[in-house]
């Protein structure tokens, strides 16, 4: 019995260290880092390539339906992708793998119109080490990250973001 108690122990401390020392590599993004570059397809079925966007700000927002911060958030980032998006900055929403018909139905209970995109194997989530949501990214009009923001974002929040990451 003992020994069984000992291999668990001895188990549980080696998956913790892995995963403390996994953890640890991905944590590299900060403040003037390059934006990790990704492809997703939003809900329309368009591409949405990152990189597609250098010369215009980003506000690139990680969310998921359960989340109730991120539902207080989404219509103020409506609001605010509706007033920059012809002031070159654009909005982009990446959904936590859940479902298509979730994230539709959570799409049209709110009425929102910014581009978002389903990442369903969790691969932008893991580079960008997003924990936990709602987490926002400002990417300048250069590709860097100008600002990491965890959690819940009023309306003026959104807005001064926006007007950080605006093109000159």
């Amino acid at each position: 019995m003992r020994t069984a108690i000992l291999a668990v122990l001895v188990v549980a401390i080696v998956f913790t260290v892995y995963s403390n020392l996994n953890k640890e590599k991905n944590a590299v993004l900060q403040v003037g880092d390059k934006a990790p570059d990704f492809v997703l397809v939003d809900m329309d079925g368009t591409e949405r390539r990152l990189s597609d966007y250098k010369g215009q700000g980003v506000f690139l927002n990680f969310w998921g339906t359960w989340c109730k911060p991120c539902a207080k958030e989404m219509p103020a980032m409506d609001n605010q992708y509706a007033e920059f998006t012809d002031k070159g900055v654009q909005t982009l929403a990446i959904n936590i793998g859940e479902s298509d018909l979730k994230v539709n139905s959570f799409l049209n209970r709110y009425g929102l119109t910014f581009p978002i995109a389903i990442d369903r194997n969790k691969s932008v989530m893991e580079s960008y080490n997003i924990d936990p949501l709602p987490t926002t990214f400002l990417v300048n009009p250069e590709g860097k990250i100008e600002k990491i923001i965890k959690g819940e974002m009023t309306e003026e929040d959104i807005a001064n973001f926006m007007e950080q990451i605006k093109p000159s």
